[in-house]
């Protein structure tokens, strides 16, 4: 790992305070539907995030995890997604919230979005905690957005840096050092 020092961009009370409003979003969202609800978080990096996310939801939702990559061992994306792992859920007629810790190119989540629903999913929304949205090589409409970034590159609250860093409780951006 190259020397580096990590600075606080978004702190502990900022993302508490944004988990409980996009929670809020998702279940005012949900709460009419006749539908069964899971939540679908991207590994490795939502799990923090989609932890704290649904104990803010008051409706009960199932959660499921899915293994996607467009990365293989690179920073840049390959433009190719492999599914490492699917939904152990049944989604046909369900109503899905993927949760993603950051969205960037949207390669990933547009496939993904179109997977879920040519599996019988009846409605597919998407729920990140941060967004680059001027990185988009893929079109992609996202519902639920915690907060959007300038284009650095973060560790923190499950984002890693080399499988690093993913227990910081804030959002910290990662600058090399010579």
């Amino acid at each position: 790992m190259k020397k580096h020092k990590i600075e606080v961009m978004i702190p502990r009370e900022d993302i508490k305070r944004k988990v409980r409003e996009l929670g809020e979003l998702i279940e005012k969202d949900i709460k009419d539907s006749d539908n069964e609800v899971i939540c679908v978080g991207l590994l490795k990096g939502s799990a923090i995030f989609m932890a704290d996310l649904v104990q803010r939801i008051d409706h009960p939702v199932k959660m499921d995890f899915m293994s996607v990559s467009s990365y293989g061992s690179s920073m840049e994306t390959s433009g190719v997604v492999k599914i490492i792992k699917d939904v152990d859920e049944d989604v046909e007629g369900k109503d899905i919230v993927i949760i993603e810790d950051i969205i960037d190119s949207g390669l990933t989540l547009n496939y993904v979005k179109k997977f879920l629903l040519s599996k019988g999913a009846a409605s597919v929304k998407i729920c990140t905690l941060l967004d680059k949205p001027y990185r988009r090589k893929a079109e992609v409409f996202v519902d639920y957005v915690g907060f959007e970034i300038p284009n650095e590159f973060v560790v923190g609250y499950g984002i890693d840096y080399a499988e690093f860093y993913r227990n910081l409780p804030y959002i910290g951006k990662v600058t090399l050092l010579d």
